[in-house]
This record gives C-alpha cells, sequence and structure tokens, in this order.
C-alpha cells in the first residue's frame, strides 16, 4: 500500500509518498511515471493539498442498501449521480464557507472516494479495477433545503457545488480492498457515521465500469460512492467535520 500525497513548501507544490511523517518526493506524474528524486520533506514542513486534480468529481445518490431502506426509497437498477463544480474542490485543513447566498441548513456526507488512474471508456466489470488507482476520503458538503426549493426542478448539482462544498483528501491510498473499508464521520467530537462500503448497491468494479459507460473517466477524475446512515447538518456556528478511512487517514476541516 502506497499514501499519494500533494503538498505546498515555500510557494511550490510537489508530491510523493507518504509514511510516517515523512514524504518521499517524486517528480513526472502521480499517475504514469513518478519516480523518487532521493529528496524526503517533514510532513510539519509542509501544507498539504487536496492529493489530485481532477477534471470532474461524479457524486452518487442512492448507493447504500441500509441508507435506501430507511428512506424507504427503491434501490436504482442504474447509478444515480451528479457532477460536482471543480470550484467546490477543497483540501484537507481548509475551511469550508457557508454561502453569502444561502442560509439553510448544511449538511456533511462522509464518503469514499475512488480516484482513477487512466483514461476509462466503456470498460468491461471485470476490467474496471485496473482503471482505479487509488481511494481518498470524501466530504460531499450540500445546501440541503436548496434541493427540492423549486418543486419542477431538483437542484442537487447547484446545492452541492458552491465554493468549497467538494471536500477530499487528505492522501490516496492504492492497493486497497474497498469492501473491507469502513466509514466514521465525527462532528464536533460525536460520532454520526459508521458504515461499511460492502453495502454499497453499486461496487467498485461495476460502479466504474458503468460509470465509463457514460462519460469517459480521465485520470485524477473522483468518484464519490455515496454515503449511508448518519447524514445530519451542521448546526453550529463553526463545526469541525473529520471523515476516517482506516488504510487512508482522517479529512479534517472546519466548516463556518
Amino acid at each position: 500500500m502506497t499514501l499519494w500525497a500533494r503538498y505546498e513548501l515555500g510557494g511550490t507544490t510537489g508530491f510523493g509518498s507518504l509514511e510516517s511523517d515523512t514524504i518521499t518526493v517524486h517528480q513526472g506524474d502521480m499517475f504514469g511515471d513518478a519516480k523518487p528524486t532521493g529528496e524526503t520533506l517533514a510532513l510539519a514542513d509542509v501544507k498539504l493539498l487536496a492529493p489530485c486534480i481532477p477534471t470532474k468529481m461524479v457524486a452518487m445518490w442512492n448507493n447504500f442498501h441500509a441508507l435506501a431502506a430507511k428512506l424507504e426509497v427503491a434501490e436504482p437498477a442504474e447509478p444515480l449521480f451528479l457532477l460536482k463544480g471543480n470550484n467546490s474542490f477543497l483540501g484537507p485543513n481548509e475551511t469550508i464557507r457557508r454561502p453569502v447566498s444561502y442560509d439553510g441548513k448544511v449538511g456533511y456526507e462522509g464518503e469514499l472516494g475512488i480516484v482513477i488512474g487512466k483514461t476509462c471508456t466503456n470498460v468491461a466489470e471485470a476490467d474496471a479495477p485496473g482503471y482505479v488507482f487509488g481511494y481518498t476520503c470524501i466530504n460531499d458538503v450540500t445546501a440541503m433545503e436548496l434541493i427540492s426549493k423549486d418543486k419542477t426542478f431538483a437542484q442537487w448539482a447547484r446545492s452541492k457545488s458552491f465554493d468549497t462544498f467538494g471536500v477530499y483528501g487528505p492522501v490516496i491510498a492504492t492497493g486497497l480492498d474497498p469492501a473491507t473499508l469502513v466509514v466514521k464521520t465525527v462532528l464536533n467530537g460525536d460520532e454520526r457515521q459508521n458504515y461499511q462500503i460492502s453495502d454499497m448497491i453499486f461496487p467498485v468494479g461495476r460502479l466504474v465500469s458503468l460509470l465509463s459507460h457514460d462519460m469517459t473517466l480521465m485520470a485524477g477524475d473522483i468518484i464519490a460512492c455515496g454515503t449511508s446512515l448518519g447524514v445530519g447538518s451542521m448546526k453550529e456556528k463553526t463545526n469541525t467535520v473529520a471523515v476516517t478511512i482506516d488504510g487512508i487517514g482522517t479529512l479534517s476541516n472546519v466548516f463556518e
């Protein structure tokens, strides 16, 4: 397993593999010909950035058996998804900002993110895992009261694409078995979500394959797998949200 991170140091960005508190600096392309330079950096000396720069984030709706049962909605026959605007992308330890134009409830959603490693178009399910580079943590932030504000049109993209609402990181972990992973979300010190990825309606291989028949997925693109039980709103003036997946790490941000 390798943990890949992007960082900023002295106004310069770079990437490398993270082990304990040390980044081994690499050059080239994280998704292709990455090679170590021989330089190492202390994690404490750099600012961690979002671990990749996607062309898009594809976000799932209704992709967990447990949540579908609680909401009493039918499980979909094919993936239901939206795209989050790339203006929304935000990395670890950054501040999620309440939109100036919206004063309603803002929700958190702890999720697993699939990071694509190479151009993926019309891929068979059996081949799809070969197009997955690794996995990251997601906080899919949502302006909850906008979704159904207009009864003629569900505003999913608007509600989820405000600046800073597409949070991911802190790293990309390779070599994991996604079916063994557990997502935990802690809001202001209280655990709100604790669910297994094995409960996904569309597991990773099938999900990547089906989406690749709808659109070309590019290296660095992220699929937010959807969330399960425990979703809620951030009610305090200042909130700390931490999404943890063992093997990847903890994505922590303040919302205010």
